[in-house]
């Protein structure tokens, strides 16, 4: 359906929540270390909010770790902040993460921002590391609730189902107190997660259909467990290019999307066109109550990932973030 053919609305003139965009790299798109630093030191001095790094311990592509690269951000950098989109916990030690995440957060002077998740089925470090993928949930409970605690400053002893510890602490805290911990996943169990311990959500790369009701969902769930989440810190992933929907790279990561989300609309998961079009695939995301974006470039090589990323920069950016520091609040947002 075009844009103009749905109904919309107009965000209030008083709202307050802030629309930031984010970029994400799903792979190591560029050929060597002093590329990339390049890149980084492209976002540093532009209006990005912060550079994401997806997850992946086991792959045949090129992909960083993610805490050793918030780390070498965490000096490389003076105003970015970082994330990983997201941590899988359970391949992790809770306690050992957690000691990574207070340093690199205390190194950057409080721009860490840790997103946390159970991990997919198909995720192939399961059958690399010979953990099981049942229980993970459970597992992944017990680690957010060490490191929460751990990140109070608390002396912790603590004995679970999966984890035990005795009189575990951690020095240096974090900067930000509490530090955010945001969680990703769309599951029943994702969302009483989401409301029983985290401070924020992070949707992969969904549809606005799809992205909406779980909003709505850990909203509800939240504000029942008396911790309702701050309505900023709703975000989702969203994969971008300037450039047209038939492109043959545009539809093979369309396709791959929505086969894993149980066969919806391919050309919902992305957004691609000219900077209108970019924005008005945001707008009815923010429609649905997001109004934090990390944003995947859809290229193929290094050459276009600095292309697509000076154009998001240039023409997306001071529509969406705007001069008042809130987005283009007064635009319509399609609903």
């Amino acid at each position: 359906m075009a844009a103009s053919a749905r109904r919309r609305r107009v965000v209030p003139a008083g709202e307050t929540v802030k629309v930031r965009i984010g970029l994400g790299l799903a792979q190591l798109p560029f050929a060597d270390a002093h590329t990339f630093w390049r890149f980084v030191e492209r976002c540093e001095a532009s209006d990005l909010d912060s550079l994401w790094q997806t997850d992946r311990l086991v792959s045949a592509v090129p992909q960083l770790e993610p805490m050793s690269v918030m780390a070498a951000l965490a000096g490389a950098t003076e105003r970015l902040k970082f994330g990983m989109n997201v941590t899988v916990v359970s391949f992790r030690d809770p306690l050992v993460l957690a000691k990574e995440c207070a340093t690199i957060d205390f190194l950057s002077g409080g721009r860490l921002l840790p997103a946390f998740g159970v991990g997919p089925a198909i995720a192939p470090e399961w059958a690399a590391t010979n953990r099981p993928y049942a229980g993970s949930g459970r597992r992944a409970d017990e680690a957010l609730e060490i490191m929460a605690r751990l990140w109070s400053g608390e002396r912790l002893t603590f004995t679970g189902e999966h984890y035990r510890y005795a009189g575990a602490r951690i020095a240096p805290l974090p900067v930000q107190r509490p530090l955010p911990l945001w969680i990703g996943g769309s599951s029943p169990a994702s969302i009483r997660r989401t409301a029983r311990l985290g401070t924020g959500w992070l949707a992969g790369p969904q549809s606005p259909e799809q992205v909406g009701p779980v909003i709505a969902a850990i909203r509800d769930a939240s504000a029942a467990a008396g911790r309702p989440i701050d309505p900023d810190h709703y975000g989702v992933t969203v994969p971008f290019r300037f450039g047209s929907p038939d492109e043959p790279l545009v539809q093979a990561v369309a396709t791959q999307l929505a086969q894993r989300n149980q066969g919806t609309d391919p050309a919902r998961h992305v957004a691609v066109g000219g900077a209108a079009q970019i924005l008005d695939r945001l707008d009815e995301f923010r429609a649905g109550g997001a109004s934090k974006f990390v944003l995947l470039p859809i290229a193929a090589r290094d050459a276009e990932v600095v292309d697509q990323t000076e154009r998001l920069i240039g023409e997306v950016l001071p529509v969406a973030h705007g001069p008042d520091g809130h987005g283009w609040r007064n635009r319509p947002v399609a609903e």
